[in-house]
Protein backbone atom coordinates (compact mmCIF):
# COMPACT_ATOMS: atom_id res chain seq x y z
CA UNK A 1 0.00 0.00 0.00
CA UNK A 2 2.68 2.09 0.96
CA UNK A 3 4.61 1.68 -2.37
CA UNK A 4 1.22 2.16 -3.90
CA UNK A 5 0.95 5.78 -2.45
CA UNK A 6 4.59 6.83 -3.58
CA UNK A 7 4.06 5.49 -7.41
CA UNK A 8 0.55 8.01 -7.42
CA UNK A 9 1.96 10.45 -6.11
CA UNK A 10 5.54 10.32 -8.25
CA UNK A 11 3.02 9.89 -11.26
CA UNK A 12 1.25 13.21 -10.46
CA UNK A 13 4.39 14.95 -9.29
CA UNK A 14 6.34 13.78 -13.00
CA UNK A 15 2.35 15.14 -14.92
CA UNK A 16 2.60 18.84 -13.12
CA UNK A 17 6.14 19.15 -14.35
CA UNK A 18 5.11 18.06 -17.71
CA UNK A 19 2.54 20.67 -17.87
CA UNK A 20 3.75 22.93 -16.01
CA UNK A 21 7.34 23.08 -18.16
CA UNK A 22 8.48 26.69 -19.84
CA UNK A 23 5.81 27.65 -22.69
CA UNK A 24 6.62 30.57 -24.33
CA UNK A 25 7.23 33.97 -22.76
CA UNK A 26 6.82 31.66 -19.22
CA UNK A 27 9.16 30.70 -16.76
CA UNK A 28 10.06 28.18 -13.78
CA UNK A 29 11.73 31.24 -11.61
CA UNK A 30 12.89 34.73 -12.13
CA UNK A 31 16.76 33.32 -12.55
CA UNK A 32 15.31 31.31 -15.51
CA UNK A 33 13.95 34.45 -16.75
CA UNK A 34 17.23 36.45 -15.99
CA UNK A 35 19.00 33.62 -17.61
CA UNK A 36 16.90 33.04 -20.98
CA UNK A 37 16.73 37.21 -21.41
CA UNK A 38 20.02 38.24 -20.27
CA UNK A 39 21.91 39.95 -23.43
CA UNK A 40 25.49 40.30 -23.64
CA UNK A 41 26.44 43.41 -21.84
CA UNK A 42 29.89 43.96 -23.54
CA UNK A 43 28.01 43.16 -26.45
CA UNK A 44 26.50 46.65 -27.13
CA UNK A 45 27.84 48.49 -24.85
CA UNK A 46 30.91 50.43 -26.86
CA UNK A 47 32.57 53.80 -26.46
CA UNK A 48 33.18 54.10 -30.30
CA UNK A 49 30.39 57.08 -30.54
CA UNK A 50 31.81 59.18 -27.61
CA UNK A 51 35.50 58.69 -28.82
CA UNK A 52 34.26 60.05 -32.43
CA UNK A 53 36.33 63.49 -33.38
CA UNK A 54 38.89 62.72 -30.70
CA UNK A 55 42.51 62.27 -31.87
CA UNK A 56 43.62 59.00 -30.25
CA UNK A 57 46.72 56.48 -30.92
CA UNK A 58 47.14 53.00 -29.53
CA UNK A 59 49.64 52.36 -26.96
CA UNK A 60 50.65 49.00 -25.22
CA UNK A 61 52.41 48.79 -21.91
CA UNK A 62 53.24 45.66 -20.65
CA UNK A 63 50.09 43.58 -20.64
CA UNK A 64 47.89 46.80 -21.46
CA UNK A 65 46.97 48.29 -24.79
CA UNK A 66 44.58 51.06 -24.84
CA UNK A 67 44.23 54.47 -26.58
CA UNK A 68 45.29 57.55 -25.59
CA UNK A 69 45.14 61.31 -27.04
CA UNK A 70 47.42 62.40 -29.59
CA UNK A 71 49.55 65.20 -27.80
CA UNK A 72 51.86 66.87 -30.59
CA UNK A 73 48.87 68.45 -32.20
CA UNK A 74 47.41 70.38 -28.75
CA UNK A 75 50.54 71.86 -28.16
CA UNK A 76 50.23 75.07 -29.73
CA UNK A 77 54.05 76.32 -30.20
CA UNK A 78 54.65 72.87 -31.82
CA UNK A 79 57.14 71.91 -33.47
CA UNK A 80 59.70 73.56 -31.53
CA UNK A 81 62.65 73.73 -33.87
CA UNK A 82 60.61 76.25 -35.91
CA UNK A 83 62.19 78.62 -33.11
CA UNK A 84 64.69 76.46 -31.70
CA UNK A 85 67.05 76.15 -34.78
CA UNK A 86 70.01 76.42 -32.65
CA UNK A 87 71.29 75.24 -29.40
CA UNK A 88 69.84 76.97 -26.11
CA UNK A 89 73.43 78.66 -25.21
CA UNK A 90 73.69 80.41 -29.03
CA UNK A 91 69.88 81.65 -28.80
CA UNK A 92 68.90 85.60 -28.21
CA UNK A 93 65.41 86.92 -28.53
CA UNK A 94 65.45 89.53 -30.93
CA UNK A 95 62.90 91.31 -29.04
CA UNK A 96 64.98 91.02 -25.86
CA UNK A 97 61.96 89.35 -24.54
CA UNK A 98 62.12 85.95 -22.41
CA UNK A 99 60.76 83.18 -24.66
CA UNK A 100 58.05 81.37 -22.81
CA UNK A 101 57.41 84.04 -19.83
CA UNK A 102 54.41 82.38 -18.36
CA UNK A 103 55.90 78.63 -17.30
CA UNK A 104 56.17 78.53 -13.28
CA UNK A 105 58.72 76.11 -12.64
CA UNK A 106 57.33 74.26 -9.68
CA UNK A 107 57.89 70.45 -10.37
CA UNK A 108 60.67 69.25 -7.36
CA UNK A 109 63.62 70.79 -5.75
CA UNK A 110 65.20 72.95 -8.31
CA UNK A 111 68.41 71.53 -7.41
CA UNK A 112 67.02 68.16 -8.56
CA UNK A 113 64.84 68.84 -11.99
CA UNK A 114 65.36 72.28 -13.77
CA UNK A 115 64.79 72.69 -18.03
CA UNK A 116 67.32 70.34 -19.21
CA UNK A 117 66.01 67.53 -16.78
CA UNK A 118 62.93 67.32 -19.62
CA UNK A 119 63.89 68.92 -22.69
CA UNK A 120 66.78 67.85 -24.88
CA UNK A 121 68.80 71.18 -25.64
CA UNK A 122 69.62 69.52 -28.79
CA UNK A 123 66.69 68.29 -30.09
CA UNK A 124 64.18 70.51 -28.78
CA UNK A 125 61.44 68.60 -30.62
CA UNK A 126 61.50 65.67 -28.63
CA UNK A 127 61.86 65.15 -24.50
CA UNK A 128 64.70 64.14 -22.79
CA UNK A 129 64.80 60.71 -20.67
CA UNK A 130 67.07 60.58 -17.37
CA UNK A 131 69.77 58.38 -19.55
CA UNK A 132 69.39 60.76 -22.39
CA UNK A 133 67.37 59.21 -24.91
CA UNK A 134 64.30 60.99 -26.91
CA UNK A 135 61.12 60.37 -25.52
CA UNK A 136 58.11 61.74 -28.06
CA UNK A 137 55.97 64.39 -27.02
CA UNK A 138 53.20 62.15 -28.17
CA UNK A 139 54.51 59.70 -25.00
CA UNK A 140 55.20 61.90 -22.44
CA UNK A 141 53.84 59.83 -20.18
CA UNK A 142 57.05 57.55 -20.12
CA UNK A 143 58.96 60.73 -18.61
CA UNK A 144 56.85 60.92 -16.02
CA UNK A 145 57.02 57.08 -15.20
CA UNK A 146 61.00 57.61 -14.20
CA UNK A 147 59.66 58.90 -10.95
CA UNK A 148 56.28 58.66 -10.65
CA UNK A 149 56.20 54.69 -10.92
CA UNK A 150 53.63 53.04 -8.78
CA UNK A 151 50.90 56.07 -10.37
CA UNK A 152 52.49 54.46 -13.82
CA UNK A 153 51.43 51.83 -12.69
CA UNK A 154 48.30 52.43 -11.44
CA UNK A 155 47.42 54.30 -14.75
CA UNK A 156 48.54 51.48 -17.02
CA UNK A 157 45.86 49.22 -15.37
CA UNK A 158 43.01 51.97 -15.16
CA UNK A 159 43.14 53.14 -11.59
CA UNK A 160 44.58 56.42 -11.73
CA UNK A 161 43.60 59.38 -14.12
CA UNK A 162 40.65 59.66 -16.40
CA UNK A 163 38.98 58.25 -19.07
CA UNK A 164 38.40 60.37 -22.10
CA UNK A 165 34.79 58.72 -22.63
CA UNK A 166 33.82 55.70 -20.24
CA UNK A 167 34.61 52.38 -18.94
CA UNK A 168 33.23 50.54 -22.05
CA UNK A 169 35.39 49.43 -24.79
CA UNK A 170 37.66 50.80 -26.49
CA UNK A 171 39.47 52.07 -23.26
CA UNK A 172 40.86 55.95 -23.75
CA UNK A 173 42.66 57.61 -21.19
CA UNK A 174 43.73 60.65 -20.34
CA UNK A 175 47.90 61.22 -20.02
CA UNK A 176 49.64 62.79 -17.13
CA UNK A 177 49.52 66.38 -18.97
CA UNK A 178 46.03 66.29 -19.89
CA UNK A 179 45.47 66.65 -15.90
CA UNK A 180 48.33 68.13 -14.74
CA UNK A 181 50.72 70.71 -15.87
CA UNK A 182 54.13 69.54 -16.20
CA UNK A 183 55.81 72.06 -15.02
CA UNK A 184 53.61 72.58 -11.95
CA UNK A 185 51.58 69.26 -11.38
CA UNK A 186 50.66 69.44 -7.81
CA UNK A 187 46.55 70.85 -7.65
CA UNK A 188 46.24 73.85 -5.66
CA UNK A 189 44.67 73.71 -2.16
CA UNK A 190 40.66 74.14 -2.30
CA UNK A 191 37.84 73.95 0.38
CA UNK A 192 35.48 70.71 -0.16
CA UNK A 193 32.00 71.52 -2.11
CA UNK A 194 30.07 73.43 0.37
CA UNK A 195 25.90 73.31 0.20
CA UNK A 196 26.11 75.66 3.67
CA UNK A 197 25.43 78.57 1.58
CA UNK A 198 25.89 80.90 5.04
CA UNK A 199 29.85 79.07 5.86
CA UNK A 200 30.55 79.58 1.77
CA UNK A 201 29.94 83.68 2.32
CA UNK A 202 32.19 83.52 6.02
CA UNK A 203 34.65 81.81 4.18
CA UNK A 204 34.78 83.88 1.36
CA UNK A 205 34.41 87.21 3.38
CA UNK A 206 37.42 86.06 5.71
CA UNK A 207 39.84 85.10 2.78
CA UNK A 208 38.71 88.45 1.34
CA UNK A 209 40.17 90.96 4.92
Amino acid sequence: MKNKNLTYYFLILLAVSFFSCKKEGEYHSITDKIEAESKPYHGKLTSDELLAGSELMEITEGKHTFLILERKGQIKSFACIECHSKPVTQMKSLDGQKAHWDIKMNHANSEIINCATCHNGKDMNNLNSLTGKNIDFNLSYKLCAQCHSSQFEDWKGGAHGKKVAGWAPPRASMTCVNCHNPHSPGYETRWPVQFNTQKGIERKEGLDH
